[in-house]
């Protein structure tokens, strides 16, 4: 009898592994599903897509018949026509990217630099309000953008800085969320490392540069990943700080593609999505271990 309960508990054990499997399947193949519909759509022809869409474009030159909203993800033709649109029609896909480039790069720099230079400071250093002054970040960081706008607003006018990219820049490269993260990171490193260092005649510089920094590169990494993909996705700041539409990245140029050029849309967001997915794939152990390190949950 005690083997058949045990017999029994094994296989009960065993179905709820099994179930918790295919409802994980499922919960994954439902958010990956307009991943692969987007790229699936991305190459067939403007033809077949006007067609599939042709409910939502209003298009008149299709009957009615045809005029309702089809999904089907094998395409009749493979066709790489969208991104030669997107890439060699549409001059202003282009010029966006180039945006978000000159946009991102510099914050994920000059963040990651700001970032671990303050997190030292604050991991390592001892000065009068220390901890009330990190505690005032970590408010800082919970605040949504929203609150903190109009005095970025009127800041970045007093400084005549809008309508240029640093209007951007700026406020990015001095975000408070690498601070917290990096000195997360910095506070478990022992302080007898620091101790020796001292001993031997080095100052805060060298200490930070030749011990800190090397024992960070996981965070480092982690927090330029999350930077880069946060910022590459940005929407409100250059709606409100860059009034020249030609000065947007490239997200914004996204929202703004109009249901008659569907086929291209789709085929600017898989494009759109591309160095993202690459710096995650990259990093993806690095992001990792920064987060575990850190002790983020």
């Amino acid at each position: 009898m005690i083997h058949a309960a045990g017999g029994q508990a094994a296989l009960k054990k065993r179905a709820g592994k099994g179930i918790i499997y295919i409802l994980l399947t499922l919960a994954s193949a439902a958010l990956l599903f307009p991943l692969v519909y987007m790229v699936c759509n991305s190459f067939m022809e403007s033809r077949e897509v006007m067609k599939a869409y042709a409910l939502l474009t209003g298009n008149s030159g299709i009957s009615s018949d045809a005029k309702r909203l089809s999904i089907h993800l094998i395409p009749e033709r493979v066709s790489l026509i969208q991104y030669y649109q997107a890439l060699f029609r549409k001059p202003t896909f282009l010029v966006m990217f180039w945006n978000s480039v000159i946009v991102t790069v510099p914050i994920v720099v000059g963040q990651t630099l700001v970032s671990a230079l303050a997190a030292y400071a604050f991991a390592k250093l001892r000065f009068p309000f220390r901890d009330q002054i990190f505690f005032l970040y970590i408010i800082v960081m919970m605040m949504p953008f929203q609150v903190t706008l109009v005095p970025q607003y009127i800041t970045l006018r007093k400084l005549d800085l809008l309508g240029s990219h640093l209007a951007v820049i700026l406020p990015g490269i001095f975000s408070t969320f690498g601070v917290f993260l990096l000195r997360q990171f910095m506070i478990r490193i022992p302080d007898e490392y620091s101790e020796a260092a001292k001993i031997d005649g080095a100052g805060h510089l060298r200490i930070f540069a030749s011990i800190i920094l090397p024992q960070c590169k996981g965070a480092l990494a982690s927090l330029a990943i999350l930077v880069f993909a946060d910022n590459w996705n940005m929407v409100e700041q250059p709606l409100i700080f860059l009034n020249n539409e030609l000065m947007h990245p490239l997200s914004i140029f996204l929202s703004r593609i109009n249901t008659s050029e569907l086929g291209v849309a789709f085929a600017c967001g898989i494009l759109y999505l591309l160095p993202t997915l690459f710096v995650f794939l990259y990093g993806e152990s690095y992001l990792i271990e920064g987060i575990q390190r850190s002790g983020i949950k």
